[in-house]
């Protein structure tokens, strides 16, 4: 099945699930993931959110990482308000936290400063795949470790039709915008194919029915 480009940006209404919705399963199984396959010293240093949304995955980083500090990047100024209204419960947590608006690639991101990059659910949003990689291997510190998980496109329209059946009990708003995600996913072989066109050493592998993760660590920069 071809791949078909969602909007760039979430309309309000959808937004505004989003700020209703809970994905503390979905999140915790990205932070579990993350926490199987990162040294927690590289969790404890200074780390590169890629499309942090409302920010539950920076939040929940810190929590479980009394030194992480987190770099969050998000191309929403409105996720990014929400975001910053949550953190607001968490005063303590709120100074291990750099929040930047910004579309990628951004030259508001240090080069070679990140100890891991994590990403989880921004690859789909994007129509060239490769400034994620770019930046990636830009911010990376050698060495670093690397966990991004991403919807992966269904085989067939049939196919993303029962999994939106799936999420019935979810606002009819948030059923489209999840349509139009798995639509507009990449396979698992394209995403192997993205970190070989990146010269990235990085793994590809599916972790659910409708995910896969890229993950590994970086003995150089690649970029």
């Amino acid at each position: 099945m071809k791949r078909r480009l969602e909007p760039e940006l979430m309309e309000e209404p959808v937004l505004a699930a989003y700020a209703q919705a809970d994905f503390s399963e979905p999140n915790g199984r990205f932070l579990q993931l993350l926490e199987e396959c990162v040294p927690e010293a590289q969790c404890n240093g200074r780390v590169l959110d890629l499309g942090c949304g409302p920010g539950d995955i920076p939040l929940g980083l810190r929590k479980r990482y009394s030194q992480a500090r987190c770099d969050a990047l998000e191309d929403s100024r409105a996720m990014l308000d929400q975001a910053e209204a949550a953190l607001a419960n968490w005063p303590s947590l709120a100074a291990r936290c750099r929040e930047i608006h910004a579309v990628l690639p951004s030259e508001a991101l240090p080069k070679a400063a990140y100890d891991p990059v994590i990403s989880n659910s921004l690859l789909h949003h994007l129509a060239d795949p490769q400034v994620l990689w770019q930046t990636v291997g830009e911010g990376a510190k050698p060495g670093a470790w690397v966990r991004v998980m991403e919807f992966m496109r269904p085989p067939s329209a049939q196919r993303v039709e029962a999994l939106v059946a799936n999420a019935a009990e979810e606002p009819e708003i948030l059923q489209r915008d999840f349509r139009n995600s798995l639509f507009a996913a990449f396979e698992l072989q394209e995403g192997a194919a993205q970190v070989q066109e990146a010269g990235s050493p990085l793994e590809v592998g599916r972790v659910s029915n409708h995910h896969l993760a890229i993950w590994g660590r970086l003995e150089d920069a690649y970029a």
